[in-house]
């Protein structure tokens, strides 16, 4: 595991206590990149050729986000989300196909009287699982995606006054259609501010698809699969991003960026503090699943698109302007646009004592 430069030494020594206690945070920050590589890599068995789309998702489950997928039918979302249920031991998969007549209850669940008991028993909804596939949200109406949106959120549904703890881990892979318009309810900015980060999957490479065509020629590879990591491994992998370095120089710079989003004439609306607070995590939980202790400006821009791109409303005038561009292409250009304002710190001379 790469270190970042010591900054607290007094003169030319440390304390023991100091180096036990450096010790301790690399050991964890190890175990937890290893716990990481492990997960990722049992994924991969499954799901071929998306290796930086699998650690965006496990950066997210170290982050308690959520993620959201617009991407067309067929990649492999399904598969994902099973894969990654199947790879932690003794987890719970569910899956919540949306449609416009999909109540909150079906979801959250809902009491029912029990004639028996003359007492009223609560039936748990798809929520109460560890990974939950919400296939196609925007074709569900606004108040079941409401439900959906506080639930993970707080962590928590209430029915009928009564307050019930979703498990943990919990983690969200919503889907959306972009090439369907018709039945839809677009997701609110405020909504998908709710939303750790966005990413999609797209289509593998020739070699990649006949590869998987391969794998399920004798059933699928799913079935195969066996847990790798367990709920404590999960909880060290969170624990364990609180022990990333984070430059001060990295940190203002983060936040300048993000607040660069509110000053570009061609974005209406910005991120929000939200944003901030999700893009300085989100790039520690990049720097640990890359195998290091601490973050760079790279991992912050890495991050940028898949924490942010969602959170942005464009204005009309640039949407025109832009016609004809993919998202990737025109978020590239609005990152290039933040740094003209916020310009990336210069640390190749600070940190060039790093171990």
């Amino acid at each position: 595991m790469a270190h970042a430069p010591e900054t607290s030494r007094s003169g030319d020594t440390v304390s023991m206590r100091a180096e036990g206690e450096i010790s301790a945070a690399d050991a964890q920050l190890e175990g937890a990149a290893a716990i990481a590589a492990r997960l990722a890599a049992n994924i991969e068995l499954v799901l071929r050729g998306k290796h930086d789309e699998i650690k965006l998702v496990i950066a997210a489950l170290a982050c308690h986000g959520h993620v959201l997928f617009e991407d067309v039918p067929g990649t492999g979302k399904t598969v994902l989300a099973r894969a990654i249920a199947r790879s932690i031991e003794d987890s719970v998969f569910a899956r919540v196909q949306c449609t416009p007549d999909l109540q909150p209850s079906d979801v959250t669940g809902v009491n029912i009287y029990d004639q028996k008991l003359r007492d009223f028993e609560f039936r748990r909804g798809p929520l109460f699982a560890n990974v939950v596939l919400v296939d196609e949200i925007n074709r569900a109406m606004p108040k079941t995606q409401s439900a959906l949106l506080e639930a993970m959120a707080e962590r928590q549904v209430t029915i009928d006054g009564q307050t019930y703890v979703l498990p943990q881990p919990f983690l969200v892979l919503a889907t959306e259609n972009p090439i369907e318009f018709e039945g839809v309810f677009p997701l609110p900015e405020a909504q998908l501010d709710r939303f750790f980060l966005k990413a999609r999957l797209g289509y593998p490479d020739e070699d990649e698809e006949l590869g998987v065509i391969l794998d399920q020629q004798e059933g699928h590879p799913l079935d195969r699969l066996q847990p790798v990591v367990g709920v404590a491994h999960l909880a060290q992998l969170e624990a364990a991003l609180s022990s990333v370095y984070v430059d001060d120089l990295v940190r203002r710079w983060t936040i300048s960026l993000v607040r660069s989003t509110r000053e570009l004439p061609e974005i209406s609306i910005g991120a929000s503090v939200r944003g901030s607070l999700a893009l300085e995590r989100a790039s520690r939980a990049w720097a640990l699943l890359d195998g290091r202790s601490y973050t760079t400006p790279e991992d912050v821009e890495r991050m940028f698109a898949p924490v942010l791109g969602h959170r942005l409303m464009f204005s009309p005038t640039f949407i025109a302007e832009s016609r004809g561009q993919s998202k990737e292409e025109i978020l590239v250009e609005v990152y290039r646009r933040c740094t003209e304002l916020a310009p990336p710190p210069e640390l190749a001379e600070k940190w060039s004592t790093r171990n």
